[in-house]
C-alpha cells in the first residue's frame, strides 16, 4: 500500500522559497569554484558571450513531487543534471532505514544537501578512521574520528566543502534531499553514483 502525503500551500511556497535560497548559494558556491573572473584583458581580440553548454532545465514544483515520490520507499536517487565532465550534478536523494553508509571525503568536489523530507543525523568534520581510496580523489572509511554530530531535517540545507569528512544515518528514519555536487574539474567517469 503506497502512503502519498499532501503539502499545504503555505508550507509549499514556504519550502520552494528556501529551495531558491539554497540554489542560490550552489551558484555562487560554484562560481567560486570555477575560478570565474571579472578581469578583463585590454589587449585581448574581441570576445563574445559564451553559448551554452548544455540546456537549460526547469522542473516545475509537481515534477519535482512526482520524482520524489517515485523514490520512496527505497533507497535511491534520481539525476537531474549531471554525466561525465560536467562541473554540477544535481540529483534527488531518498533514504529510509540506511545505517551502512562509509564515511566519505571527496578531494575535489563540494556538497550542498537540501533536505526536502524527514530527518537525519550528519557527522562532519574530523578525521576519516583508516581511509581507502575507492576512485581518485574520493576516499571511503567506516568511521569519523573527532567529527562534530547533527540533526538534519525538512527545510535545513549543509555545504560540505570539499576535504570534509561526512557520514550520514537514517536509522529508523525516512529522508529525502537534494544533492547538489560543485566539481573542480568536472564529474568523473564513475558506474557507481557518488553521494
Amino acid at each position: 500500500m503506497v502512503t502519498v502525503n499532501t503539502i499545504p500551500l503555505k508550507e509549499l511556497l514556504n519550502m520552494l522559497t528556501k529551495m531558491k535560497l539554497a540554489i542560490l548559494a550552489v551558484i555562487f558556491t560554484f562560481a567560486l569554484a570555477s575560478g570565474i573572473s571579472a578581469q578583463t584583458d585590454s589587449s585581448s581580440a574581441q570576445r563574445s558571450p559564451t553559448v551554452a553548454a548544455r540546456p537549460f532545465v526547469v522542473l516545475p514544483n509537481q515534477s519535482l513531487s512526482e520524482v520524489q515520490h517515485k523514490l520512496q520507499p527505497e533507497n535511491k536517487t534520481e539525476e537531474l543534471i549531471g554525466g561525465e565532465g560536467v562541473q554540477l550534478r544535481v540529483a534527488i536523494q531518498h533514504e529510509k532505514n540506511k545505517t551502512d553508509a562509509a564515511a566519505e571525503l571527496h578531494d575535489a568536489s563540494d556538497d550542498v544537501y537540501y533536505v526536502l523530507e524527514g530527518a537525519a543525523m550528519l557527522m562532519l568534520g574530523g578525521k576519516l578512521e583508516a581511509p581507502r581510496e575507492v576512485q581518485p580523489g574520493e576516499w571511503r572509511s567506516p568511521h569519523i574520528i573527532g567529527g562534530q554530530l547533527f540533526a538534519v531535517k525538512k527545510g535545513d540545507l549543509i555545504i560540505v566543502p570539499r576535504g570534509t569528512p561526512h557520514q550520514r544515518t537514517t536509522a529508523g528514519k525516512d529522508f529525502t534531499m537534494i544533492l547538489i555536487k560543485v566539481y573542480a574539474e568536472g564529474m568523473p567517469s564513475t558506474k557507481t553514483p557518488m553521494k
